[in-house]
């Protein structure tokens, strides 16, 4: 009896350490899940929080810069200005139509047109030929061949998916480390990195592209007599504001991009 009693007890001594241990690693791990959430919104803080306000501050920046040079007078409308500089560089065949929505204006190189929002296409304002200016600037470039815009061409296809890619690949990682997965939670975000990556890339190679344009398009108003040199100060304000826009993009990017870096570096550090 004795011997039974002493070895009832030793089970019952073994089982409370084993619970006190599997209390323990409980509450490791909990502290640890808590400290990781902690890092991870601080790191979303740091490193995101600033692109937010810099996004921001971008757009307030082009939209009032738009809607007051909106308010200076141009001899010619956008579209005009469009057709001169085109016809000026022997690009008789690329058409200029009207597209829909507020600030919608691109050059599409796939047909090798240039679309004009409402207002720039028909307004009579530095910000209409400014802008329209601009997109013809791209139409010299992929004239031209410039190569940042060939490059920029090819990438955009591999940035889509990838920033698509990122995007849902995200929301899956969150789930997988919600139910503590951590293994597949590492695999998705280095999945989203390689996403994330992909966009940083066609931003890099967008800025030059956007600020080359900018560039033509002064010295072809210039040079066509669409603007005088002292109006161009006018026009060089809303191509600076809009040029600001793709800055803050390419920051945001790749600070998006270092975010998820070490948000991958710290799971697979949990999973090890």
């Amino acid at each position: 009896m004795r011997s039974g009693s002493w070895g009832s007890n030793w089970q019952f001594a073994d089982f409370s350490a084993e619970l006190k241990t599997l209390f323990f690693v409980e509450k490791t791990e909990q502290k640890a899940h808590m400290i990781y959430n902690a890092s991870s919104m601080m790191m979303y803080l740091i490193l995101i929080g600033p692109t937010i306000l810099l996004g921001m501050l971008a757009q307030w920046w082009v939209q009032s810069a738009y809607q007051k040079m909106s308010q200076v007078p141009a001899r010619i409308s956008g579209h005009d200005a469009a057709r001169r500089i085109l016809d000026a560089n022997g690009l008789y065949d690329v058409p200029i139509e009207p597209s829909h929505g507020v600030m919608s204006d691109h050059y599409d190189p796939s047909s090798k047109v240039v679309r004009l929002s409402h207002d720039v296409y028909y307004g009579h304002s530095m910000s209409a030929v400014g802008i329209a200016a601009h997109e013809v600037g791209h139409a010299l470039q992929d004239a031209r061949g410039y190569a940042p815009l060939v490059v920029r061409n090819l990438a955009v296809p591999v940035a889509n998916f990838g920033g698509s890619l990122a995007s849902a690949i995200i929301s899956l990682g969150v789930f997988l480390m919600i139910f503590g997965m951590f293994k597949l939670a590492s695999w998705a975000l280095l999945l989203a990195v390689i996403g994330f990556a992909a966009v940083v890339v066609f931003q890099l190679v967008n800025l030059p592209v956007e600020f080359n344009a900018s560039s033509r398009a002064k010295d072809q108003l210039l040079s066509q007599g669409i603007v005088s040199s002292s109006e161009l100060p006018y026009v060089s304000s809303v191509l600076t504001a809009a040029a600001m826009t793709y800055v803050a993009g390419t920051f945001s990017s790749v600070m998006n991009l270092i975010y998820y870096v070490l948000q991958y570096a710290m799971v697979s550090d949990r999973d090890g």
